[in-house]
């Protein structure tokens, strides 16, 4: 038996080297021929999906790189806009507490507040409208009553009276007049 195995084995090789099957590096060197045949071929189409892919991957980045620069511009401007609103009320904090301060100051030198000033004011116009009223009043009545008490005191009074009355008042006026010329 082991003669014919050793037979069977001459046998292949010397098929072999007669030659049907080429080398290994022969292999290769064949199947790189042929890759490059088929890459011609389809090369062109190969290129156009690889262009047609890279067009499409690119939108989608260009969409998702806009989609997360507009989340990023919201949370900033919500970030600003909270720090608006505590700067404000710091502000406001720091503006009201000046102004107490410098109220209580000014309470101590006995300034009035601007309450106080407003008070007067308004009781100064009410009573600039009550005397204005009692003028109109008084005014009415003082030229309805000197005409009638004088008449009803002319009247009333006797001849005698009258005449006593007179030389005072002519005792009165010259003592007027002689002060005013002497001053």
């Amino acid at each position: 038996m082991a003669k014919s195995n050793d037979s069977t084995r001459n046998t292949t090789r010397a098929s072999a080297a007669q030659g049907s099957t080429p080398p290994p590096a022969q292999h290769v060197w064949l199947a790189g021929l042929g890759a490059m045949a088929k890459a011609q071929e389809q090369g062109s189409k190969a290129i156009e999906t690889l262009l047609s892919d890279g067009l499409a991957f690119q939108r989608k980045s260009q969409a998702e790189a806009q989609q997360r620069l507009h989340e990023a511009t919201e949370r900033l401007s919500h970030l600003a806009t909270d720090f608006g609103q505590q700067a404000t009320g710091r502000v406001d904090k720091l503006e009201h507490l000046f102004e107490d301060r410098v109220a209580k100051a000014l309470h101590r030198l006995g300034m009035p507040t601007l309450l106080d000033i407003q008070m007067l004011t308004d009781r100064v116009a009410q009573l600039e409208s009550q005397l204005a009223a009692a003028l109109k009043t008084s005014s009415a009545s003082a030229k309805k009553t000197p005409t009638k008490t004088t008449a009803k005191t002319a009247a009333h009074v006797p001849a005698q009276n009258s005449g006593k009355t007179a030389a005072k008042k002519a005792a009165k006026t010259p003592a007027k007049k002689s002060r005013s010329k002497s001053a």
